[in-house]
């Protein structure tokens, strides 16, 4: 997790970011930051690993908070780097959040897709692309951001059968991220299928599903406007299955769905309204998941 130090409105994001709300930036730098803070602590006092790395004044980075666009790490120690649309949200790619990992992690292989930017092609790390490492299957929802070749490309060198489908909001904008949309946790896809408007490309994703032995979690075109879709499972040091996510996204769940998700894990939240409101992301966008090998513990 990136703590901000620059966190403000970024408008060249908003050309395609719905959830970002223009002119709620007063003081959004102290409110992100108390906001980052707090949620790191919901997350340690759950016994969560946190790697915080502090970002820096320069270059200018609004955007730092959402590391998860940029990075990805995997268990065979591979890193992905990813091609950014903003030309500001690139410059996120710093190579003291690498070191600071290295210092706890191990990793074997950067994967570089950022060249991509060259030929105005992006697909935006596991914002773009939801994972579902269990059953090696990425979904993606089309939009300028996140591009079927890309996809293709970052499917055929991770090992991934991708699943691209079109997703549009209540006012007929394709859904920025799939991940505001959609979220992958062991037992459950949490969905809105309100989104999906073709009918085939709707079959294919609910068959797909069906196929990996997951369970269909529906949620509502409002819930997803509350980032309902923008959740993250996560394990904590005892191997405890947690279900991370924003206090607005835990308050617009129904009793139902609470039911059913709080079956399989221990739901958590923090409120992230700053973050939410002039970011556009929430508590996953906020999260670059390590699944990294560990470095071996020195026994003195």
């Amino acid at each position: 997790m990136i703590r901000p130090v620059n966190f403000t409105f970024n408008p060249e994001t908003a050309v395609n970011n719905a959830f970002q709300v223009a002119g709620k930036s007063d003081n959004a730098q102290e409110k992100a930051a108390k906001e980052f803070d707090d949620f790191v602590n919901v997350l340690t006092s759950h016994g969560v690993d946190v790697t915080v790395v502090q970002d820096t004044p320069e270059p200018f980075t609004p955007d730092s908070i959402f590391p998860n666009n940029w990075i990805s790490f995997h268990g065979n120690g591979t890193v992905c780097l990813f091609p950014m649309y903003a030309h500001n949200r690139r410059l996120e790619r710093k190579q003291h959040v690498i070191d600071t990992v290295l210092t706890k992690f191990k990793i074997t292989k950067v994967i570089d897709f950022s060249y991509y930017e060259h030929e105005n092609l992006f697909l935006e790390g596991t914002g773009s692309v939801v994972l579902d490492r269990d059953a090696r299957i990425a979904y993606a929802c089309i939009s300028p951001r996140t591009d079927k070749k890309v996809l293709q490309d970052f499917c055929k060198t991770m090992g991934y059968q991708g699943i691209a489908f079109r997703a549009i909001d209540r006012n007929k904008q394709e859904i920025y991220h799939t991940n505001v949309m959609m979220c992958a946790t062991t037992r459950h896809i949490i969905v809105c299928l309100d989104t999906v408007a073709d009918r085939d490309e709707k079959d294919e994703l609910l068959e797909t599903i069906k196929q990996s032995g997951k369970k269909v979690l529906e949620i509502s075109m409002d819930q997803m406007d509350h980032f309902a879709g923008n959740m993250l499972q996560v394990k904590n040091k005892n191997g405890e299955r947690l279900l991370v996510m924003s206090s607005q996204a835990y308050q617009s769940l129904n009793e139902e769905q609470m039911k059913r998700l709080a079956h399989h894990n221990k739901i958590i939240h923090s409120g992230l309204t700053t973050i939410e409101t002039n970011g556009g992301g929430s508590a996953r966008c906020m999260m670059a998941e390590i699944f990294l090998p560990v470095r071996n513990q020195t026994v003195i």
